[in-house]
């Protein structure tokens, strides 16, 4: 007998999280619709990952987005799961910062993140369930000088993943942030941190565990933060 696969949607995938989220969901049961502003990306894990299907979009162009999300939505249906994965960053002192830029990140970071919620989040509470969980860092969490261009985008984003939580929880959908304060390994972060053990990184199949594990809670006892960190981490 052939079963329709339920459906999950990563915003943003890369390397790291992405695609180990995309993997694990696979793995699941699940299809999933991936997107990456990168036609190189998103052929790369469509053949590397089953039951994928790609979507190309660019978050800072809101509009187009909305229409990018809602096609996905006429092509597979309301998905019971998203990952938004999604990030945009620009680093240096406060005296450095492009202004376009810092918009830009805005724009991909929090915006980007209420257009998902607007599209998909209506349609989960009519259904009754979903979960939207939410990527993010400790740059969420603080300021620090050379993150002046990025920490305030994210922060907005925790605020506003917490004001989803709280509105559509009720409803029967959970969304959740997840700080991952870790270097997270893959071949970028590895040549940063040359000199590190092996455990020194957060693994991206360990982290998509947890985010999986996340989205499917149970209603009695759901996270809204929840952090991820390797054990030797500092913090």
């Amino acid at each position: 007998m052939n079963i329709e696969r339920p459906h999950c949607v990563i915003v943003g995938i890369g390397p790291g999280t992405g695609a180990a989220c995309a993997s694990r969901f696979s793995d699941e049961g699940y299809k999933v619709s991936i997107i990456s502003r990168s036609d190189d990306r998103l052929a790369e894990f469509h053949a590397a990952i089953p039951h994928t299907m790609p979507y190309r979009a660019d978050l800072k162009d809101s509009e187009a987005y909305r229409e990018i999300l809602e096609k996905i939505v006429k092509d597979h249906g309301v998905p019971r799961v998203v990952v938004h994965n999604a990030t945009q960053s620009t680093f240096g002192r406060y005296n450095e910062i492009d202004v376009a830029k810092f918009e830009r990140n805005f724009a991909v970071n929090a915006t980007g993140l209420l257009v998902t919620a607007q599209v998909f989040g209506p349609k989960m509470v009519e259904r009754g369930e979903g979960s939207i969980i939410v990527t993010g860092n400790t740059a969420a969490t603080r300021g620090k000088p050379n993150y002046v261009g990025w920490a305030p985008t994210k922060a907005a984003q925790r605020i506003l993943a917490e004001a989803l939580a709280r509105e559509l929880g009720p409803h029967g959908v959970h969304v959740a942030y997840v700080i991952i304060d870790a270097a997270i390994d893959m071949p970028l972060a590895r040549g940063r941190n040359g000199d590190k053990p092996d455990d020194f990184f957060a693994k991206p199949d360990d982290l998509a565990g947890e985010i999986y594990h996340v989205a499917f809670q149970p209603r009695s006892s759901w996270s809204f933060l929840v952090e991820l960190r390797p054990f030797g981490e500092n913090w």
